[in-house]
């Protein structure tokens, strides 16, 4: 509760008010539970047959949310639906981190254990930061320089292994690395459509993903699984695809890419400790070096602090929205409660500690 109450403190300090952070914790929780529990599955079912269930459980989970989200007809859970532009998102999403990332996370696991998978995914948050900041002008602060040196050390501790001939590059290890790369692309793209209504964007992601990957898997000859298997990898993709994604794309609006994969590094940690107490595997020396290494990579990128005088230039657009510094504009209704519609934002100049969201991604 200490470690919880001082995240949510640092991001109203940043100026985020601290829902980011709650959104991208839970995120990590639902993912990181998805590890441990995907190496069990794997004895009863091939890799690419597993990561279809996992989609298509996601998408069945979000299609019975947005059935009781019809039902209920609120005002407060409508979102802007995608626009013509953001499919083009959309499907580099899809085939970075619906198709490619999670196929060789599933090699991976079958050829390393679970803890030293889980901790390797943490790279995903490094790679996610440096690609915000190079390719998507995304602004990072230095110590995402540092804390990327400390966790590619850690990194490095997990993914070799002594051999005949000295250290040889542990294929399981590489194959977690390259997901967490598809991973990271997909999170980025994906930080695009973070205005857009999340549950809708994951949904179609686990539908064509889900599609794409269980073809692939009849295609290959992988059997369907047992009644047992298939509904554990429903709901394990329900809840750790599915849920993950929605509160990670939540995250994605009020803090940016690079920050929001800083807070989804606890990840690794709970899929590390449930492997360690689901799948009895042991907690060794190098597990609790690399381990070290990443939560100082962490703490680096947390301690981050971005405020300043800065000019936001008129611009229209969508999303969720309640009224506040950056909302102004006048209409029916009350002010107050969360609405979405197209608004028009004038030009202001002002100075305040703030994220990368969707109304901060100006030039530095």
């Amino acid at each position: 509760m200490v470690i919880w109450k001082r995240v949510i403190d640092m991001e109203k300090s940043n100026g985020t008010g601290g829902y980011g952070a709650i959104a991208a914790l839970l995120a990590a929780f639902f993912f990181g539970m998805s590890a441990p529990f995907s190496k069990l599955l794997l004895n009863g079912a091939g890799p690419v047959m597993l990561a279809g269930l996992f989609y298509l459980g996601s998408f069945i989970g979000l299609f019975a949310f947005t059935s009781i989200k019809k039902a209920l007809s609120r005002e407060w859970l409508k979102e802007s639906g995608l626009k013509k532009w953001d499919y083009l998102y959309l499907a580099g999403s899809i085939i970075s981190g619906g198709v490619a990332a999670p196929l060789f996370m599933l090699y991976g696991l079958s050829k390393t254990t679970g803890s030293i998978a889980s901790l390797l995914l943490n790279v995903e948050g490094v790679l996610t930061a440096l690609i915000a900041m190079l390719i998507f002008r995304e602004q990072v602060g230095r110590r995402v320089w540092f804390a990327a040196f400390t966790m590619l050390l850690a990194s490095s501790l997990l993914a070799y292994s002594p051999g005949p001939s000295g250290f040889s590059l542990e294929k399981g290890a590489l194959l977690v690395l390259l997901s967490a790369l598809m991973w990271a692309l997909d999170n980025n793209l994906t930080r695009e459509l973070s205005h857009r209504d999340p549950v809708l964007i994951a949904k179609y992601k686990g539908l064509t993903a889900g599609v794409i990957n269980l073809s692939a898997a009849f295609f290959i000859g992988e059997g369907f699984p047992g009644p047992a298997y298939l509904g554990g990898s429903l709901v394990i993709g329900a809840l750790g695809y599915g849920t993950s994604l929605v509160l990670f794309i939540y995250a994605l609006r009020h803090l940016g890419a690079s920050r929001t994969s800083t807070y989804f590094g606890a990840t690794p940690f709970i899929g590390m400790f449930l492997s360690i107490i689901i799948l009895g595997e042991s907690f060794t020396v190098r597990l609790g070096a690399a381990s070290v290494l990443m939560l100082a990579g962490i703490w680096l990128i947390l301690r981050e602090y971005h405020g300043h005088e800065h000019t936001h230039e008129a611009f229209y657009h969508e999303h969720g929205h309640t009224h506040d510094e950056h909302h102004n504009h006048n209409h029916e209704g009350d002010f107050f409660d969360p609405h979405c519609h197209e608004h028009e934002h004038e030009g202001l100049t002002h100075s305040h500690a703030h994220a990368p969201d969707l109304h901060h991604f100006h030039r530095h």
